[in-house]
């Protein structure tokens, strides 16, 4: 069950804490596809599981952006905030693809509160850390760390 933030001015209290981590999930060769034919990228480390087990990653790998897209989903399953209506993404500082995540494991995100701060028309900006982890083949590692910063509107700004 998410960590649950009552309202936006309550985020100040919690930022400098551990919000918790999504749950596991594993990354199917089917994603993977399906990520390549959104975005164009259907490079053979990703698509043909055939010549990737001949190459540096013995298999298929998920795309570091497809790990990355995960986000507001595990991000959903850590944390929420009530009375917030909508959720902006403004951008991801400090990106790094610490490792190939394999076809086959298992995923899940951690996430920190770095910062927040009042903005204008109802909107907090947050600054959360994400740090994605692997397990695979029996070993645990970093897959990638980022500090997204995103915008939260309270429902009571909205015009009805």
């Amino acid at each position: 069950m998410p960590q649950t933030v009552t309202h936006v001015r309550d985020l100040a209290d919690v930022v400098g804490t551990f919000l918790g981590h999504s749950a596991w999930h594993e990354i199917t060769q089917r994603q993977v596809d399906l990520f390549a034919e959104a975005t164009w990228d259907d490079q053979w480390i990703h698509t043909d599981p055939e010549r990737a087990a001949s190459g540096p990653y013995g298999g298929t790998i998920a795309h570091g952006f497809l790990t990355m897209s995960l986000t507001p989903t595990l991000l959903a399953e850590i944390w929420r905030v009530e009375g917030v209506d909508m959720t902006v993404n403004q951008g991801l500082d400090n990106l790094r693809l610490r490792a190939p995540v394999p076809v086959g494991a298992q995923v899940r995100m951690g996430a920190d509160l770095l910062s927040t701060r009042t903005r204008p028309k109802g909107f907090a900006e947050v600054v959360v850390r994400l740090t994605f982890e692997l397990e695979h083949g029996g070993r645990r590692q970093r897959a990638a760390t980022a500090d997204l910063t995103i915008l939260l509107r309270e429902a009571a700004t909205v015009p009805r």
